[in-house]
């Protein structure tokens, strides 16, 4: 498994979500939306699951944070819906089908649920295992050494625990009703510290 055997989707969707992220959001962000994204397709390949829309997977994976971004942020929605209706409107733009408009939105909404079934939501599951890796070190050892330090060595960590630790707090405390809530209360701040991805 090496970085190489990962490509973006050359497509309208996939290239709109990159330039969004890339415009909207910090480097430490940026870094965290690619690295989840090549951890799903990993824990794709490490699990052997196939028929993945991988269009669909890259887009979602890209945008799932973009609703912490200020130009985003939802007074009343968490995060990540917020996220999932600006996955919506860029896809809906892309040409994509109402269906699987709807399909980003539940991906990107999924990513901060507890777990997701794979039966259910293969893409929504990937993404939810790499963010859960990619924040909090879970299931790491599953993906291959080499491959960890090569995703790390062109997509570094930077200050991500810091910033996602704070940013996230404060959609806490604007929106306790949130998963953003759920998430601190859940001890998010420690995890981000001590994810074994920050020593390698």
């Amino acid at each position: 498994m090496r970085l190489n055997d990962f490509l973006p989707p050359d497509t309208a969707a996939a290239r709109g979500a990159h330039e969004l992220v890339t415009r909207f959001q910090s480097p430490a962000l940026v870094n965290h939306v690619l690295r989840s994204w090549l951890w799903a397709e990993a824990f794709a390949i490490v699990e052997g699951h196939r028929g993945i829309d991988h269009e669909l997977l890259y887009t979602g994976a890209v945008l799932h944070d973009i609703g912490l971004a200020p130009a985003y942020d939802n007074h009343v929605l968490g995060y990540e819906e917020a996220g999932g209706f600006v996955g919506e409107a860029l896809t809906a733009g892309a040409g994509w089908s109402v269906e699987r408009q709807r399909r980003v939105n539940e991906i990107i909404v999924r990513h901060n649920w507890p777990s997701v079934d794979p039966a259910q939501d293969i893409e929504g599951y990937l993404l939810e295992t790499s963010t859960g890796l990619d924040i909090s070190g879970r299931r790491d050892e599953e993906i291959p050494l080499e491959f960890r330090r090569e995703v790390l060595a062109a997509y570094p960590r930077l200050g991500l625990a810091a910033e996602f630790g704070d940013s996230v707090q404060q959609q806490a405390e604007r929106k306790p009703y949130s998963q953003a809530h759920r998430l601190v209360e859940g001890g998010l701040v420690g995890k981000l510290a001590d994810n074994p991805l920050e020593r390698i």
